[in-house]
């Protein structure tokens, strides 16, 4: 196993030219993200049902990735702003410790370069089965806290695949309250016809290589995700 050390000629190949962190994205291209991804589940929940109750979490997150590539064929909007989506596509770290870390889903928008996409990190919430919020938070938002995804981004999804009826204000909130090494800067819920949609900002104790600076919180848009019945 080699080890685990920073690689700066990496970054620095990687973001040359490229001023650090990227500029917020509008809110129209989050808000149509999110309304896609609703649309693709909604779309799935009644042609693969089965799978969202019962399938694990790659299972799932590769039919959420079909279903948004074949929309690309289906509705312009997503077109234009997307160039397509990929699945545990290797990245690296802020600093390059890590050169193989893969977010659940990668989101390539026409408006950037394809290295640098717009991730989204998948996670099953079902309580009963050990699929908890802890893990959410340890396993997924930690991540992009860490500078491990999305660190070149002020913005980033967590997706949830919800079983056991949880919501965002029912557990996730509570969490938050409750642990201390998980606790955003602000929560901000927003009104919706799906109830399981917030966002969330975190702040990153991280520096950019080569003098580059901080890179500022970063803005969590959480979609939960309710199995079909």
């Amino acid at each position: 196993m080699s080890a685990i050390h920073p690689r700066p000629d990496q970054v620095a190949a990687l973001t040359r030219g490229q001023p650090l962190p990227l500029p917020p994205l509008p809110e129209i291209a989050l808000q149509t993200v999110t309304d896609t991804l609703m649309r693709a589940w909604s779309d799935l929940a009644a042609t693969h049902g089965d799978i969202l109750r019962n399938g694990d979490e790659p299972e799932i997150t590769l039919l959420l990735q079909t279903r948004l590539n074949a929309l690309l064929d289906e509705d312009a909007c997503w077109e234009t702003l997307v160039c397509g989506v990929s699945r545990e596509g290797s990245q690296i770290s802020y600093d390059g410790s890590h050169i193989g870390k893969s977010p659940d889903l990668s989101i390539h928008l026409t408006s950037r370069r394809f290295d640098f996409p717009l991730v989204a990190e998948c996670k099953l919430i079902d309580h009963p089965h050990r699929k908890t919020v802890d893990l959410y938070c340890r396993k997924g938002i930690k991540r992009f806290v860490d500078g491990e995804y999305a660190w070149m981004y002020a913005e980033a999804f967590m997706l949830a695949y919800v079983r056991d009826g949880s919501t965002v204000a029912t557990t996730l909130t509570p969490h938050f309250v409750a642990a201390t090494d998980c606790v955003p800067l602000d929560l901000l819920y927003t009104p919706s016809a799906h109830s399981n949609l917030s966002h969330s900002r975190h702040g990153r104790p991280f520096t950019y290589l080569g003098g580059a600076g901080a890179p500022g919180p970063i803005a969590l848009w959480h979609l939960w995700l309710n199995a079909p019945q």
